[in-house]
This record gives structure tokens, sequence and C-alpha cells, in this order.
């Protein structure tokens, strides 16, 4: 009788706990602390789109909209840093199924609080802006963490929004909205298709291939 209520506390034990190897991984990319500054960078986007007088020109949201998803890609591509590469390129498992499931985890948080910053009033710069950005600046710097390593996965990202927020004045035509997707209103299909199609190829390089090893040579 007392070794089948041992035996079933656990069982339920073992069923309600996350798995040990999820926490390790989760620790070893330090994502509580990415956790914690994605926390604040919604703080700091919600502070900085109220004080924009949004409520007298929805355009004076284009720099949230544009910037607060690429400080949260920023530290998406940081917590893919892993200090014991080695160990990790020697696992029995795949790695393929912790780095998709950690990719779009922090995604999706990050997409939902940053849309909070931008809710009401019904602009056009709004959740659906703040949204598409977040998938496509995140998509960027995953490839490029891929490609470059995880401390350098902020730079490709960062230059590239940088140069469309100065250079996308007073642009028009249809090829605006593509190139210039990060500061495009969130109904525009061209933006919306070039942010998705950065996510699905960049977050598919960095899922099968993983981060670049740091010091590894071309």
């Amino acid at each position: 009788m007392t070794d089948g209520l041992l035996l079933r506390a656990r069982t339920r034990a073992r069923i309600s706990a996350p798995p040990a190897g999820l926490l390790l991984y989760a620790r070893s990319r330090t994502v509580p602390r990415a956790l914690a500054v994605l926390l604040a960078t919604t703080a700091l986007a919600v502070w900085a789109a109220h004080g924009l007088d949004a409520y007298v020109d929805s355009n004076r949201r284009v720099p949230a909209v544009a910037l607060a998803p690429l400080l949260a890609a920023a530290v998406i591509g940081a917590s893919l840093y892993t200090a014991s590469e080695e160990l990790d390129r020697t696992a029995a498992r795949p790695w393929w199924q912790r780095r998709l499931v950690h990719l779009l985890a922090l995604t999706a948080l990050a997409a939902a609080l940053l849309s909070v910053a931008v809710l009401g009033h019904g602009s056009v710069f709004g959740p659906p802006a703040m949204i598409r950005n977040t998938l496509g600046c995140t998509g960027v710097t995953v490839a490029a963490a891929a490609v470059l390593g995880a401390r350098l996965s902020w730079l490709p990202a960062f230059g590239y929004v940088s140069a469309v927020y100065l250079a996308s004045a007073g642009a028009h035509g249809r090829a605006v909205t593509m190139w210039a997707w990060p500061v495009q209103p969130g109904g525009e299909a061209g933006a919306w298709a070039m942010a998705l199609g950065a996510f699905v190829v960049g977050g598919a390089l960095y899922v099968v291939r993983g981060a670049r090893a740091e010091g590894m040579r071309a």
C-alpha cells in the first residue's frame, strides 16, 4: 500500500516537473537573463511610445515600432551563445528541437510584450507592425548568429534597420514597401512578405546549423 502510494507520487512528480535537459539548456543559453532583458525592453518601449504623442500623429510611433523589435532581436540573438560548443556537437540527441523551441518561444514572447507598447488609437503603426518587425528583425539576427556567431548577431539587423530608417524618408513606389519593411504601416503586404521570409529563412538556418562557434575560421 505504502509502496504503491510512493510510486504514484514519484510518477506524478516526474510528469509535472520540467525535463532536466530543458532546464540545463535554458541555463546554458542564459534564457532567464534574456527574459529579464525582454521585460526591460518592453518597459522602455511602452515609455517611449507614450512619450511620442502618437495620438496627434500616428507616424510618431515609427521610431518605437522600428527600434524596439531591433533591441528585442539583439537580446534573442545574444541568448543563442553557448560556451560549450564542443560538448553540444558531441551530444547524442539532435539539438534542432531545442533550438526551434528556444527561437519560437522567445520570439512569440517578445512580439506579445512589445505589442502592448502600441495598443490603442487604431494606429497604422500598431501591434501588427510591431509583430511584423519583431519577426523580421529576429530572422535577420538568428541568420547572422549562424553565420557570424551569437555575439555579433545584432550587427546586420542594426545596420539594415538604421539605414532604412534614415534612407526611406520621402521614398515612394511599390519596392519601398519591401526593402523598407521596418518602417512600413502594419497592413503592407510587401513588408509582411519580407519580414516573414526573413524569419523563416533565418530561423531555418539557425535551427539546422546552430550558432557559429566563436573564433571559428571560415
